[in-house]
């Protein structure tokens, strides 16, 4: 029997949110916050960070360039000014695209790699003495597309792999440190992202959105977030789909790729 691994207290932890003018990073901070935590709220958008910002009674804005290395040292920095330190770091700043690979401008893939990944590697870089200073944790917001194919999502699909392969590592070099890394797998969410989204041409997608199985509530993915950080868990995969993905591409791959193409092809049927 494993040993019983002791929760993290998060009561008064700094926690700093990527991507928190969004419908689930706003979601995790107020999560955050509702446990006591001091929370620093991290965007590009600084119109919708602020309108964010202000349903918060104790919260840091800060308009960052996540894809600048630069401005997230500058960031950190002034969280570290602010709060004296970093506990968890969440990296869910992210963007999608929905495309066929062949018909997919290569320049939106690298859009796609510095908002989803390069953004992950250059704020964890920032704030990673503090994270070690604290022993502090890491969660990443991947996706099911970390793990499985998702048709038409070369790019976004590859971002996510990326992520799994860089935290995988980040962890086992972190363990001596005491730094948890958790990896949170949600499948679809209720969120404006996939309105966001981009074509192949990188212009926004004019057709709508395919999906599979149930989307889950932001605030339920919020919640899922701040358990998995609390309990220091690897791994976590939300929703019944993403488990049966999870295992589907485990014991018969090619038997998950046809299944995914007959739910997703009518997205780009036009």
């Amino acid at each position: 029997m494993a040993p019983t691994v002791p929760k993290r207290d998060l009561t008064g932890a700094v926690v700093v949110v990527t991507g928190a003018a969004g419908g689930l990073g706003a979601a995790v901070a107020r999560r955050f916050d509702r446990s006591g935590a001091r929370v620093a709220l991290l965007d590009i958008d600084g119109q919708r960070l602020s309108a964010v910002a202000d349903t918060f009674v104790h919260a840091l804005p800060l308009v960052c360039d996540l894809t600048d290395a630069a401005a997230c040292n500058e960031a950190i920095a002034a969280v570290v000014d602010r709060f004296g330190g970093v506990d968890v770091l969440i990296n869910n700043a992210g963007m999608t695209h929905r495309s066929p690979f062949s018909e997919t401008d290569p320049a939106v893939i690298r859009r796609v790699m510095e908002v989803n990944y390069f953004s992950a590697v250059n704020v964890t870089k920032a704030a990673l003495p503090f994270l070690i200073e604290r022993r502090g944790a890491i969660a990443v917001v991947s996706s099911v597309a970390g793990f499985a194919p998702v048709l038409g999502r070369t790019g976004y699909a590859g971002s996510k792999h990326a992520l799994h392969g860089l935290f995988d590592t980040l962890r086992a070099e972190l363990r001596p440190a005491g730094v948890d890394i958790t990896i949170i797998a949600p499948a679809f969410i209720d969120t404006k992202m996939q309105d966001r989204a981009i074509g192949g041409d990188g212009a926004l997608a004019d057709h709508p959105q395919s999906r599979i199985g149930r989307q889950a509530s932001p605030e339920d993915v919020a919640d899922r977030i701040y358990r998995a950080v609390e309990r220091r868990r690897r791994t976590a995969v939300i929703g019944l789909f993403g488990h049966l993905a999870r295992v589907m591409v485990m014991i018969s791959p090619s038997c998950y790729e046809r299944m995914m193409v007959r739910s997703l092809r009518s997205e780009f049927d036009r």
